[in-house]
C-alpha cells in the first residue's frame, strides 16, 4: 500500500494545516489533539512517511525510532504528567481503529484515566 500524502498528518507536516506544537526534534513532531480525550492529549508523529506502528518498526531507522521515543518522554516532562503517570496509545490498522494512515502515538494524562481494561 502506498503512503497517502493527503492524510491530515502529512498536511500538518507540510505546513498546509496548522497545529498547536508542544515539541519537536529532527525526526518527530508533537502537537495537541484537536479533540482531546484527557486533560493532556498530545499526538507524537514521525516526520517520515510511515503508515502504522508495524511499518515504523520495520522500516524506520534506529535514529528515527529513538527520536520518537525521546520526544514522547520529553512531552511527558514538559506537560508535567511524567510524575503522576500517563498512557500511550498507538491504534494500528483497521481492527485497532487507526483513523489516520500515518503512525502516531497518543499521550494521555493530566488526571486519573481509569483502567484500560476492566
Amino acid at each position: 500500500m502506498a503512503y497517502d500524502n493527503g492524510n491530515i498528518f502529512a498536511k500538518i507536516l507540510s505546513g498546509e494545516i496548522p497545529c498547536d506544537i508542544v515539541a519537536e526534534n529532527e525526526h518527530a513532531l508533537a502537537f495537541r489533539d484537536i479533540n482531546p480525550q484527557a486533560p493532556v492529549h498530545v499526538l507524537v508523529i514521525p516526520k517520515g512517511k510511515y503508515e502504522s506502528a508495524t511499518d515504523f518498526g520495520a522500516e524506520a531507522t534506529e535514529t528515527e525510532q529513538a527520536a520518537l521515543c525521546r520526544l514522547i518522554s520529553h512531552v511527558a516532562e514538559v506537560t508535567d504528567i511524567h510524575k503522576d503517570g500517563y498512557r500511550l496509545i498507538a491504534n494500528t490498522n483497521r481492527n485497532g481503529h487507526q483513523e489516520v494512515p500515518h503512525y502516531h502515538v497518543h499521550i494521555l494524562g493530566g488526571g486519573d484515566l481509569g483502567r484500560i481494561l476492566p
